[in-house]
């Protein structure tokens, strides 16, 4: 079957399949959580701008990530809604998987290009009336908590992957894993080539985070039960893997070892990489490719044609218009009626631990003070999905919604899903970043409220370092000693913030307008074309693929 409706440039005529659990490609589609799909679903788009021959590989989820909604007392409500697809053709083939010795039928799904302008994507599903309830109830939810599910998930995506791929004639030269969750891939392909150098030769792996969660373990007898390994006999597995005496077995030291190449997504990020994966006996290279988004998709483009022609009376216009946008969103959720002229601070990305969304309020005095400024005033709005089990994220969320109750200048959103992201970022002024230096292996929401003139304000980790004139394209907060005890970094980090937001940011916005509308044509202009997603399309190829 042919899947792509468009001639391959010469450049990229290697064909290359690239698996990831979750997409984020448009609104309409649901099937992400957050910044590892808007990552992959910016990397579609782009494969379709420079015409490369990728298509995606990823799960069709039945109720998606999570609704977020809320409770009659306004705290953050999950609700799990079966979601329908009208705009995905059947592609009338079926491949199986065994999982826990039993048969699993997995219908495959074909998202063409011309839908929503990107890459072709294929997307598996359980949920079909072939199977048992409980082999349907794999692709139901994406990152379900149950730890049998998630390694079936993960067959699903690999070994299915590679099966239906096959069954559509789909010659295939790299397979990409973006994250390790679709390493039973290798296991189908050593089927196919019974020599780990065969299967290296085809697959590159990218990994997205320095954290435990996102380096996924399981005990190497229960994915041996489930079929993990495709069939392979436990001293064959370990010979392998390389894993002798393990027994628990690490997601991302697998593919590591299973890759001709790996990339971490940032400059600062391959370096930690690299010392965290020091003493990995067997591992590929980690080199980088900084991860970008796509300006087509993110851009607002009529504040990209003011910049064009040079008219800051357009900028200062249009960015006011697009802040009135944000507010209805604001009033229509909390009933509160922001001012386009008052500087506005967005944190909005998932809420977890590492990344701080309540760094702004750790000495709660200094930040009510900040809230209840009459001269100079600020207006700040949260967004962001906890996971739906995660209680302590929640419990960060909910809190900073009741504190929220007290202020007409402070709002917490819910619903962040694509639209509402690209609304945050066209309607800021201040983006605020806050991880844990060394834990954000990436961040591109940065990026993206960049391209739309928001700036960027964060600690110096990730892809900021790559991109950071301090006071011409961003504001960074100043580095600290990262030994101490978190509590005294929170702590730092929080009063230099602090400090730079009162005696440099809000002065600059309120007194020098021209300075700080240099500031939003400077994000602008450096942001494109280095974080744009061309760029990182290209380098794949030139550095992972054609390795």
């Amino acid at each position: 079957m042919i899947l792509h409706d468009y001639q391959y440039d010469a450049k990229y005529t290697k064909s290359i399949a690239y698996f990831s659990m979750e997409f984020a490609i448009h609104q309409g589609l649901k099937i992400y959580s957050g910044g590892l799909g808007f990552l992959s679903g910016s990397h579609m788009r782009s494969a379709y701008d420079l015409r490369q021959n990728v298509v995606g590989v990823g799960i069709l989820w039945s109720f998606g990530y999570y609704d977020q909604t809320r409770s009659p007392d306004r705290s953050l409500k999950a609700e799990f809604i079966r979601k329908h697809y009208y705009f995905l053709k059947d592609l009338g083939i079926q491949a199986k998987v065994i999982i826990h010795s039993q048969e699993v039928h997995i219908k495959a799904y074909y998202l063409s290009p011309d839908i929503f302008s990107s890459a072709p994507l294929i997307l598996l599903s359980t949920d079909i009336p072939e199977n048992d309830f409980l082999a349907r109830t794999i692709t139901h939810k994406l990152y379900d908590a149950n730890e049998e599910t998630r390694i079936s998930q993960e067959i699903v995506l690999g070994i299915g992957g590679v099966k239906v791929l096959e069954a559509l004639k789909q010659k295939i030269d790299i397979y990409h894993m973006n994250e390790g969750h679709a390493l039973p891939l290798v296991f189908e392909l050593y089927a196919k080539y019974r020599d780990m150098d065969e299967v290296r030769k085809r697959v590159v792996f990218t990994t997205h985070t320095p954290e435990d969660a996102g380096n996924e373990q399981h005990n190497i007898d229960l994915l041996h039960k489930f079929g993990f390994f495709n069939g392979l006999d436990m001293e064959t597995v370990r010979s392998i893997m390389m894993m002798e005496n393990e027994n628990n077995f690490n997601l991302t030291v697998g593919a590591l070892r299973a890759s001709k190449i790996t990339n971490g997504v940032s400059k600062f990020h391959g370096e930690v990489a690299n010392r965290m994966w020091k003493d990995c006996e067997g591992k590929s290279e980690i080199i980088h490719v900084t991860n970008a988004q796509n300006r087509r998709f993110w851009t607002d483009k009529e504040l990209l044609a003011a910049l064009d022609d040079h008219e800051d009376y357009q900028i200062i216009s249009r960015k006011k218009h697009l802040k009135r946008g944000l507010f209805a969103i604001v009033a229509d959720q909390t009933g509160k009626m922001f001012n386009p002229d008052i500087l506005t601070i967005v944190w909005a990305r998932r809420f977890a631990e590492y990344k701080r969304p309540g760094l702004i309020k750790h000495d709660f005095a200094r930040f009510k003070k900040l809230l209840q400024r009459t001269d100079k005033p600020v207006q700040i709005i949260w967004a962001g999905k906890p996971y739906p089990f995660d209680t302590n994220a929640i419990n960060v969320f909910n809190e900073l919604i009741h504190i929220s109750h007290d202020y007409p200048n402070m709002a917490v959103l819910v619903g962040y899903e694509l639209d509402l992201s690209r609304m945050l970022k066209k309607g800021s002024d201040i983006w605020l970043n806050t991880p844990r230096v060394s834990r954000e292996a990436s961040g591109t929401s940065g990026m993206t409220a960049s391209m739309n003139g928001s700036i960027h304000f964060s600690t110096d980790d990730g892809w900021h370092p790559e991109f950071a004139k301090h006071t011409i394209n961003c504001f960074t907060i100043p580095p600290i000693d990262h030994d101490q005890p978190v509590e005294l970094q929170d702590a730092e980090d929080n009063k230099n913030m602090m400090d730079m937001l009162e005696n440099e940011i809000i002065p600059m916005y309120y007194d020098k307008p021209d300075h700080w509308v240099q500031m939003m044509k400077s994000a602008m202009s450096d942001v494109i074309p280095a974080f744009d997603s061309g760029r990182m399309a290209h380098e794949y190829y030139v550095k992972m693929y054609e390795h």
